[in-house]
């Protein structure tokens, strides 16, 4: 016996394949297989049934993706339509086919119910089984000419009208007059719209064979089966009517559905069609006006992301088109100042020279003009890096940046009085960044703590004094200039931008600008207030590094 499962054909319970041809047994004899060479065995199963299932999940998995590939190049009309017109298909398909089993099962209960009570009565009431009343009265006689009626006896002898044609009688019509229980047989000989379709039901009955005088002796009855066969054609045209009226009623929804869908999509994409105009109009023209937008479902919500994405990327290039304007503006002054001097140089060297002193001080203005021209550049390229955030973030001492940039401040203002107090704070960033913007603030408050055309004072003291304080990530740099204009107060971070009281002092209005920047990089903030009784202070938040993600 083989071991493999009994729902599946097994390849080891073929006989082994023979190397030689075989020759069929003469008569009476059994064939007897002569081997010419050894027996190969078949193969084994498991790779067979492995190689069908690879198969099989290969060939579905080809369907599956084939009907994705179709989907996904039908547009979203198509397949909203698609979609309402399948789901109101399956709905009239499985309301349909309930539909159609219920009364079909009703109406052969409401048969079979019927039969085997009439057929019972009959049987009771002996007149149908008195052969001599049976053979002479034919079904046709009474109008039933859609119902046969005849009886089988034990021994397989069947009786009927004469001049018309007995039911369905077999097995089990045979069975019911051999047995004599209490249950009928029911079941359904023919096939539907052929002309011959009947339900036949046999019940237990007796019958007098002609000739015999039962009523004295009733033992002479003799055991059989009544057989009523009712033809099913009005059944069958009754429900082939109802199939008829389900099949068009469904294509009818289903056709109504498409159309409802089609007419839905139409509507509910409508806004979409809309957004898509817009989106590849602002492709086109580069026009970035906000559509209008109406409603509040999830297209106007997309539309007015849309817009929100407009306003930004207007934003962004009105900051574009300031930055170069501004930058070419403020590199223009720098350029324009190197190349008087060079040429003042060129001439005078034409002229005979120029006195040492004189030609000294002419390139230490061209140096001065070319540092601040790298610086202007620097500015501008960390400026143009877009970022939302710092890349190749590290752990540092932000204790450690201030007093770096401390100690590089102070070297180039040395007329001022510092006041420094820190604690160490670990935070997550770019260290060249955060000094850099450490270091411009201290510079700015250098700058505007030293009076104009005053360096050094006669008596030595300071002419200036700059607080600083680092506690709890948040920085505070304090001068004692002259403070900020009210004005000039919410302009004081943006690019290139400076008050008038500025304009006299170098520089390009970008260092608090840079300092901005750096802080919302770093996920801080940066504000500036005039302090009481001081000059302008400027506090830079940070956040600790236990809190930020790497």
């Amino acid at each position: 016996m083989s071991s493999s499962n009994p729902d599946f054909p097994s390849y080891t319970d073929r006989p082994a394949p023979q190397a030689g041809p075989q020759h069929p047994a003469p008569p009476g004899q059994d064939a007897v297989p002569v081997n010419r060479g050894p027996a190969q065995g078949p193969p084994p199963p498991g790779p067979v049934a492995n190689g069908n299932g690879n198969r099989v999940a290969a060939t579905a998995a080809q369907t599956r993706d084939w009907w994705q590939d179709k989907l996904h190049r039908l547009s979203l009309h198509a397949r909203v339509t698609l979609l309402a017109a399948v789901a109101v298909g399956l709905a009239v398909a499985i309301v349909s086919i309930a539909a159609y089993i219920t009364v079909r099962q009703q109406m052969y209960q409401n048969l079979d119910d019927s039969l085997i009570d009439r057929a019972g009565a009959a049987a009771q009431k002996g007149v149908l089984t008195n052969l001599s009343n049976l053979e002479r009265v034919p079904s046709d006689a009474l109008g039933l000419s859609d119902i046969r009626v005849g009886m089988v006896g034990a021994d397989g002898q069947t009786f009927g009208a004469r001049n018309s044609l007995l039911p369905p009688i077999g097995p089990a019509e045979l069975e019911v007059a051999k047995n004599q229980g209490n249950e009928a047989s029911l079941r359904t000989v023919g096939v539907r719209n052929g002309g011959s379709h009947f339900r036949v039901v046999a019940v237990p009955a007796r019958y007098c064979p002609l000739g015999a005088d039962c009523e004295d002796d009733p033992g002479l009855y003799q055991p059989a089966a009544l057989v009523v066969a009712q033809s099913l054609g009005s059944i069958d045209r009754t429900l082939h009517n109802l199939g008829v009226v389900l099949w068009a009623f469904g294509l009818i929804g289903v056709i109504g559905a498409a159309l409802a869908g089609n007419a839905i999509a139409r509507s509910g994409l409508r806004p979409l069609a809309r957004l898509t105009r817009a989106a590849e109009h602002v492709a086109r023209t580069e026009d970035l006006k906000p559509i209008p937008v109406s409603g509040s479902d999830e297209i106007s919500r997309l539309a007015v992301a849309f817009n929100a994405m407009l306003a930004a990327l207007a934003r962004s290039q009105d900051r574009q088109r300031r930055l170069v304007g501004d930058a070419g503006h403020e590199l223009r002054t720098p350029l324009t100042s190197v190349r008087t001097n060079l040429d003042l140089l060129a001439q005078a060297d034409k002229r005979g020279g120029l006195r040492p002193e004189d030609r000294q001080q002419l390139l230490d203005d061209v140096r001065a003009q070319m540092d601040e021209l790298t610086t202007l550049i620097g500015d501008l390229t960390e400026l143009a890096r877009d970022t939302p955030q710092v890349r190749n973030a590290e752990l540092i001492e932000l204790q450690n940046v201030v007093e770096d940039a401390v100690m590089k401040v102070r070297r180039r203002a040395p007329g001022l009085e510092w006041d420094v107090q820190l604690t160490p704070f670990p935070v997550w960033g770019d260290e060249r960044l955060l000094g850099r913007a450490v270091t411009n603030l201290l510079d700015n408050a250098a700058k505007y703590s030293i009076p104009e055309d005053t360096a050094v004072r006669a008596d030595g003291q300071p002419v200036g004094r700059v607080t600083v304080r680092l506690q709890d990530g948040v920085l505070t740099v304090t001068d004692s200039g002259p403070g900020i204009a009210e004005a000039d107060l919410p302009h004081v971070f943006e690019r290139f931008y400076r008050s008038s009281e500025a304009r006299s002092r170098p520089g390009s209005g970008l260092g608090l600008a840079i300092v901005k920047h750096a802080a919302e990089q770093h996920g801080g903030m940066i504000y500036a207030r005039n302090a009481p009784g001081a000059g302008a202070q400027f506090t830079l938040w940070l956040p600790h590094a236990a809190t930020q993600t790497r």
